[in-house]
């Protein structure tokens, strides 16, 4: 992981710099093994459809995300055996949601 993989993290990101790399490779192991569908809803919304297994790891996750990133709004629903989750930012981070589609891509993709 260089440091262009991180450009996008916002200043306003209070998780200490050594450990954004981690925090990145989370992302990137959940979206990896429990990716299923990725729909942009918006400029500010995503929606992310997860196997059902991992709703605790990505409980966990975005509930330590939102922690140190205080802009993220993350929302769980249930939907035909499906668990949705939908990532939301406020204009000003569009990017960082940006970026996370771009990972979500690249990741199913590999």
């Amino acid at each position: 992981m260089t440091s262009d993989d991180l450009a996008w993290v916002p200043e306003v990101c209070t998780l200490p710099t050594v450990d954004r790399p981690l925090r990145l490779a989370e992302f990137d192991g959940l979206l990896a093994t429990a990716l299923r569908a990725q729909q942009r809803l918006s400029p500010t919304a995503l929606r992310w459809r997860l196997d059902p297994a991992a709703e605790a790891k990505a409980r966990n996750l975005t509930g330590r995300e939102s922690t140190c990133c205080s802009f993220f709004s993350f929302t769980f629903s249930a939907n035909g055996g499906a668990l949705q989750l939908e990532v939301e930012v406020p204009v000003a981070h569009v990017d960082v949601l940006d970026a996370l589609t771009a990972r979500a891509v690249a990741t199913a993709a590999a």
